[in-house]
């Protein structure tokens, strides 16, 4: 079956804005702000000549869909921060500080088609990003409550307030700006009278920059965390496809909801849709498997984009053009771009139930986290693959597997572990657990999902970051230290990587790579 994957890619950036986007942004405004009036073309050009870093947007798929717009000025000078009018000069942003100390955002703005994607957390993420790079103390935010007009002859604003912070009610502003790390601080009286939504009404709110560097005063080390998701999936018979989008879309939520920035599914977790397919000899069965990569691939992309997270989709069967059966792990990113890794060691079993055909190069995927690698479940008992891949600059290592009894399982683990220790990596790992009945050679399943760190002094004790419970359906998050992980290669107990005895032996790849 001939899959042409790229036609589920959707390709979502963050960047920052041009004169070329003006008509793009005014356009958006009048759909966001429908009743108040636009910016002109000479505020929109003073505002790109007084801080293009601050002024950003989010394209998808060519288009513009959201956007934000900042500058930064000194705590000192606006400690009462007025108005917006005051703040931002008119809109002129001649207020802007280089040398100030506060980021300050005078607008996100979505577009409502493209709502319930979280571009606006993409947005809130880029300021954070921005602020800690400019080094600046935090971020400051004269947030509109939009939902207050409908309830102003009930409730005083601080009463609306109050039961939006205890989520009795919600404002699409204001509950967003709280969920994304804001603190509330006040509110702000007639701080954009044009605002009758608010009725002109604004809530000062402040994310403070954890890592700010005090004048002359010494900071602590950087970190650089990377939080991670393992689900534990639990296979069981379905009835129809939608029930396989609700399972899976649970867990990506979930992940959502705890903001994790990588999502593992187990390997073949789709043996699932087998639930759906009559003909139940294994070799004929695994091609029709092969049949839902289309529905597979445009569920996985969507929900990667929509939950905000890179999505690695476990594995599935996948038909090239030459006919031969591949077992291939999808990393969906977050921006709405697709790769695959095929799995290039495959077992006995598959190839004499099902005719798996093995793939031939390991690959690292840039990610807006770093660089990754994915090895499914056998793979990661090939210590060579794993340093492959770290010689190509691999961080994290995710391996989804599917065992069916603790021997198997016990395989995939301590290798794993292994493959933390020889290449001062993290490795994530996911397997299926449940039972199946109507599928040969994947009747019944074992698993318990980790999360392996080397073994040294900064990291966890006995290598285990996070640990699944035996045999049940679950879901693992942990935060991860990039920086601790750099730190321990160069002064670590033991530096296994820079101690191999290149003299005595490499790995060679067949195109001659060699490490």
């Amino acid at each position: 079956m001939s899959l042409d994957p790229t036609q589920f890619e959707s390709l979502l950036v963050v960047r920052q804005l041009v004169l070329d986007d003006f008509a793009a942004v005014t356009s958006l405004q009048a759909r966001c702000f429908p009743g108040m009036k636009p910016w002109g073309e000479h505020h929109f050009r003073l505002m790109l000549e007084a801080f293009p870093e601050g002024q950003l947007g989010i394209e998808l798929d060519g288009e513009l869909v959201a956007t934000s717009s900042s500058l930064i000025v000194d705590e000192s000078d606006h400690s009462d921060w007025h108005d917006w009018s005051t703040v931002t000069a008119g809109g002129t942003l001649e207020t802007h500080d280089a040398d100030g100390d506060t980021l300050y955002g005078i607008e996100i703005q979505v577009d409502p088609a493209h709502r319930g994607m979280r571009l606006a957390r993409r947005l809130y993420d880029a300021r954070k990003e921005l602020c800690r790079q400019l080094g600046l103390r935090r971020i400051a935010i004269g947030g509109r409550i939009p939902g207050y007009a409908a309830h102003e002859g009930t409730l005083s604003v601080s009463e609306y307030v109050d039961k939006v912070r205890r989520k009795e009610l919600y404002d699409p502003v204001l509950t967003s700006q709280l969920a994304n790390g804001f603190s509330l601080k006040r509110i702000i009286r007639d701080y954009y009278p044009e605002d009758s939504d608010s009725l002109g009404h604004a809530t000062y709110l402040e994310w403070v920059n954890l890592e700010y560097k005090e004048p002359q005063r010494h900071a602590q080390r950087a970190v650089r965390m990377v939080r991670v998701a393992s689900v534990q999936y639990g296979l069981r018979r379905i009835r129809s496809f939608e029930d396989f989008e609700t399972q899976v879309e649970f867990f990506v939520d979930t992940a959502g909801d705890y903001r994790a920035d990588f999502l593992l599914f187990p390997e073949l977790f789709t043996l699932q849709l087998l639930s759906l397919v009559r003909d139940g000899r294994p070799g004929l069965a695994a091609r029709s498997l092969a049949e839902f990569s289309p529905r597979y691939l445009e569920l996985m992309s969507n929900l990667a984009l929509r939950y905000n997270v890179n999505i690695i989709g476990g594995s599935q069967f996948h038909v090239d053009d030459d006919g031969m059966l591949r077992n291939v792990a999808w990393l969906f990113r977050r921006d709405g771009t697709l790769a695959r890794q095929e799995k290039i060691h495959v077992t006995p079993s598959e190839t004499r139930w099902w005719g798996v055909q093995g793939g031939d190069s390991v690959s690292v995927f840039d990610t807006d986290c770093g660089r990754i690698a994915v090895l499914i479940c056998y793979d990661v008992e090939f210590p060579e693959l794993v340093r492959m891949a770290a010689a190509k600059g691999a961080d994290l290592l995710f391996v989804p597997y599917n065992t069916n009894d603790r021997a198997g399982h016990l395989r995939v683990r301590y290798c794993a572990q292994a493959r933390a220790v020889e290449n001062h990596l993290y490795v994530v790992t996911a397997g299926c657990v449940g039972n199946l009945p109507m599928v040969e050679n994947a009747d019944v399943h074992y698993a318990q999902s980790g999360v392996y760190t080397p073994c040294d002094v900064v990291f966890a004790r006995d290598g285990i970051a996070a640990l699944a419970s035996e045999n049940i359906e679950t879901f693992l998050v942990q935060d991860l230290d990039l920086e601790a992980l750099r730190m321990h290669r160069r002064r670590g107990t033991t530096k296994n990587w820079r101690d191999r005895r290149n003299d005595l032996y490499r790995v060679r790849w067949k195109d001659g790579e060699e490490v």
